[in-house]
């Protein structure tokens, strides 16, 4: 798997390298500022991108704003966010985009190397990994509901842990139902959602990206 990683933090950007590259991972950009991180993803197209929302010169945006730009240049590319905060302007206007998979992880709340990792595979494999409070944050800012109204609670429940980026046996084993009765609920979502038939992987990211999307209305 190949990594652009951005991170001004010389310690955590070093540190993240090292756990990467232990982890099969082949780092072939790893700046700290913005121009050098879109640089980096255009010519490069890694697998996924890695990126601090702030970035030098200013330390407001400019990482989202790379990632965003390159997405137009490489339509797709694979982003996972790391910040400090619950961004809700930068979160939203990465899964406004609508396209590629996307990840937003908050910094303190990586406990251990393997979620990293995880995360990171999950979205270079087109999955999403949203940390829980990015997800209660977003939902929590006051917007309309209409994609999601045909919906009972449980399938909202099932759709949020998905975003999580839960397996079936995942979602299965924090609700204490079985995989099976997730099976059905996952299924009714893709239909109330009129999601017509693909792959269940292409399918689940754009029920993640519709339910998400309802805090960007």
């Amino acid at each position: 798997m190949r990594v652009v990683l951005g991170e001004d933090l010389f310690l955590l950007r070093e540190g993240m390298e090292r756990l990467l590259e232990a982890h099969g991972c082949t780092i072939v950009a790893s700046v700290d500022n913005a121009p050098e991180l879109l640089r980096a993803l255009i010519d490069e197209r890694p697998d996924v991108a890695i990126v601090d929302v702030r970035l030098p010169p200013t330390f407001t945006d400019e990482g989202i704003q790379v990632a965003l730009e390159a997405r137009r240049q490489v339509p797709g590319l694979p982003v996972l966010v790391l910040s400090q905060y619950v961004e809700q302007l930068y979160a939203r206007e990465l899964l406004a985009d609508g396209t590629g998979s996307v990840g937003y992880l908050l910094k303190d709340r990586v406990l251990n190397s393997g979620q990293f990792i995880e995360a990171v595979r999950r979205v270079a494999d087109g999955g999403t990994a949203m940390d829980p409070k990015v997800i209660e944050k977003l939902l929590h800012n006051g917007s309309r509901q209409e994609p999601l109204d045909s919906l009972t609670q449980r399938e909202l429940e099932v759709l949020g842990l998905m975003a999580e980026g839960k397996s079936n046996a995942g979602i299965a084993e924090s609700l204490f139902v079985t995989d099976k009765a997730i099976g059905k609920h996952i299924n009714n979502i893709f239909s109330k959602l009129q999601l017509l038939p693909s792959r269940d992987d292409n399918r689940r990211v754009q029920a993640v990206l519709t339910y998400l999307n309802v805090a960007t209305a």
